[in-house]
């Protein structure tokens, strides 16, 4: 019951929130880059409490981000800044994280206050300082199967499967499967499970 429950509720999420998903397809349409409307209702439905929040963003990035699976959860104030986004069943997104250009694959988990930027090119210094965002620049950030992203991290290269990231870390370098890193800039901590020897087959003897 509860399974057919919550697949209506979706249903009636996806209904509620297609007008807005109708305007960010046609700002992607005629604007080149523009992402304006989706960063406005993106705010928006970040703001939606409780439950509720959680059905309504869902809804809203299942119809507006390039790929998008049926079951993740994103919680309140958590935000994705661009539509290059690609999200994989039973991906968690913490309360006020944002989320850049990103793959977040199957069962990764975003801590709260997190940030994942689009890369780390963004910017350019010109003649008068630094300028604004080039969206064309943007750098699609992997973060593999079960990787758990601690809170207040900042995430500009990739995190592998199973790795951890200490909280309040600033990964600058790609993370290996399986590692453990904290700190600013991130250095590797432990491995999280070792290698296991292989041992050679015991010998018959007659």
């Amino acid at each position: 019951m509860s399974r057919l429950l919550k697949s209506a509720i979706d249903a009636a999420c996806l209904v509620l929130v297609l007008p807005a998903a109708v305007m960010c397809a046609l700002e992607a349409r005629f604007v080149r880059r523009g992402e304006v409307l989706f960063t406005s209702w993106a705010q928006a439905f970040a703001l939606v409490p409780g439950v509720a929040g959680v059905f309504v963003r869902r809804a809203f990035y299942r119809l507006t981000l390039e790929e998008c699976a049926p079951s993740f959860s994103v919680g309140f104030g958590a935000m994705f800044s661009h539509r290059q986004v690609a999200i994989e069943e039973n991906a968690y997104v913490g309360p006020y994280a944002v989320v850049g250009s990103c793959r977040l694959r199957r069962g990764c988990l975003i801590g709260t206050r997190a940030s994942i930027l689009s890369g780390g090119t963004l910017h350019s210094l010109g003649p008068h300082g630094w300028t604004a965002a080039d969206l064309g620049r943007v750098h699609r950030i992997d973060i593999g199967e079960y990787a758990w992203v601690g809170e207040s991290a900042v995430i500009i290269a990739n995190v592998g499967r199973s790795a951890m990231v200490a909280a309040g870390s600033v990964v600058t370098t790609p993370v290996p499967a399986e590692t453990m890193v904290g700190g600013n800039p991130a250095r590797f901590v432990r491995r999280l499970r070792e290698e296991v020897p292989s041992v050679p087959a015991a010998v018959s003897v007659r």
